[in-house]
């Protein structure tokens, strides 16, 4: 069975830094597009960043120079380096992976969301 796992997210101050990570765990052919989106209460589901397979990275205007994101396609990982942290960016982080796998009929596109992780960036 296919799944992301999140880890990173937490409390710190602003300014500070916070690195998320996304595992892909499960039997796959290939992981095709993966993204980085939040949440924030109240508020509706921002896309952070999208990473193409060849590693093409688009950012939200809002992130664009503080945060970085990467991605190990050996190691199916991908990975979400944030910098200077302000209270905006207090959300609710899921990774997202669209993913290609083999089913008895065939090869199957789906797409994956993580659990979440909680980032909390206090004045």
């Amino acid at each position: 069975q296919v799944q992301l796992v999140e880890s990173g997210g937490g409390l710190v101050q602003v300014g500070g830094s916070l690195r998320l990570s996304c595992a892909v765990s499960g039997s796959i052919v290939t992981i095709n597009n993966m993204g980085w989106y939040r949440q924030a209460p109240g508020k509706q589901r921002e896309t952070v960043a999208t990473i193409t397979s060849d590693s093409t990275t688009n950012y939200a205007d809002s992130v664009k120079g503080r945060f970085t994101g990467s991605r190990d396609n050996a190691k199916k990982t991908m990975i979400l380096q944030m910098n200077s942290l302000n209270s905006e960016d207090t959300a609710v982080y899921s990774c997202y992976a669209r993913i290609t796998t083999k089913q008895n009929s065939g090869f199957r596109v789906r797409d994956y969301w993580g659990q979440g992780t909680q980032v909390t960036v206090s004045s």
